[in-house]
């Protein structure tokens, strides 16, 4: 059985969720009472592979909202308060799903493996970021020639290239996709070097720099609020691949040419019976989820109950491998611009 660790967009929307399940204490209370909630299960179900084989899940919400992120402590306990609650339900393998598995990786948990009387088991758990690099690689490969792009000609912008996500991201377009230029843009310069020096190539450029020379554009880390870019400098045509949490690309370009892509989102091949997608605000919530998510029921299916994403800058072009092939052959598909292709890459 294989579990999902996630969150609501906002506080008004767990609100809103924990009145729709029954939840009315939690529901009617301040920050400070959710604060100080612990994690629910609330959902159980199934799923059936596109071969056929049958697993089941469980959705666990960490009663985490973004409004927490400031309270170290706060955001720090809901994360291991839910992983704890996913191993006492004996869940062989668990994805840390939004602000989860950054808080995780940020906030250096693996420094806090017993919580109460319990210890965690971290072979039980995965960030599920080796399936999100595939799937933003995958989604640029199919994408950008739709729109006219060549790849072999084309400048990619990888925005948070150092992270973990965008770092295995580098690396599958060096080896894989023979891009044409890589422009490498993160906020720590040492870093960016090693990985210049990694990767044989590419470009250290500042965000505004790289923007308006990139026929390609993946932000791995998000935009930040505050950042006012003039969308007539962009090239045309120009993709962005929204890959960060929470997706805020398509709020802040528009314009023609300029084409807006949820990045590290998978459609299954049918719809599954759960509600708890509707949290994530998709479009089709019964069938749309994070890549990260898909990680947890793909090792299920494969009978692969092991931390397959860990830590930083572990991801493997054989293990990006390893779990595409899985993801096509169980029935899932990235999300795309336009139809045709959605059924072209189901």
């Amino acid at each position: 059985m294989f579990g999902l660790i996630g969150h609501s967009t906002s506080f008004e929307n767990a609100r809103q969720k924990a009145m729709e399940l029954g939840f009315d204490h939690i529901a009617e209370g301040d920050m400070d009472v959710w604060c100080s909630s612990p994690p629910q299960l609330v959902e159980n179900f199934k799923v059936v592979s596109r071969v056929g084989k049958v697993i089941e899940g469980a959705y666990i919400d960490s009663c985490f909202v973004p409004e927490m992120l400031s309270r170290f402590k706060t955001a720090r306990r809901k994360v291991l308060n839910a992983m704890e609650l996913a191993q006492k339900k004996g869940l062989n393998i668990t994805a840390l799903g939004g602000f989860t598995s950054i808080i995780f990786e940020n906030f250096n948990l693996l420094q806090h493996q017993n919580i109460r009387n319990t210890t965690l088991q971290w072979e039980r758990f995965t960030t599920g970021n080796t399936h999100t690099a595939w799937v933003i690689c995958r989604q640029l490969e199919l994408n950008a020639p739709s729109i006219g792009i060549d790849l072999k000609k084309a400048r990619v912008a990888i925005v948070g290239a150092t992270g973990d996500i965008g770092s295995a991201v580098c690396r599958w377009l060096v080896e894989r996709t023979s891009v044409g230029e890589l422009l490498l843009v993160a906020r720590q310069q040492q870093p960016l070097l090693d990985l210049q020096k990694e990767l044989g190539g590419g470009k250290v450029l500042t965000l505004e720099e790289a923007l308006p020379d990139a026929d390609i554009i993946v932000w791995v880390a998000s935009m930040p609020r505050t950042l006012e870019i003039d969308a007539t400098n962009l090239r045309n045509p120009c993709l962005m691949i929204d890959g960060g949490y929470p997706k805020n690309l398509d709020s802040k370009f528009s314009g023609t040419g300029i084409h807006v892509l949820k990045g590290g989102i998978v459609q299954f091949f049918e719809d599954i019976g759960w509600n708890m997608m509707q949290l994530a605000e998709m479009d089709k919530p019964h069938r749309e989820m994070f890549a990260c998510f898909a990680e947890a029921m793909l090792l299920e299916f494969e009978n692969c109950h092991t931390n397959f994403s860990w830590g930083r800058n572990n991801i493997t072009l054989e293990k990006m491998d390893f779990i595409g092939q899985a993801s096509l052959r169980h029935g899932f598909s990235t999300l795309n611009l336009n139809q045709e292709l959605q059924a072209a890459a189901a």
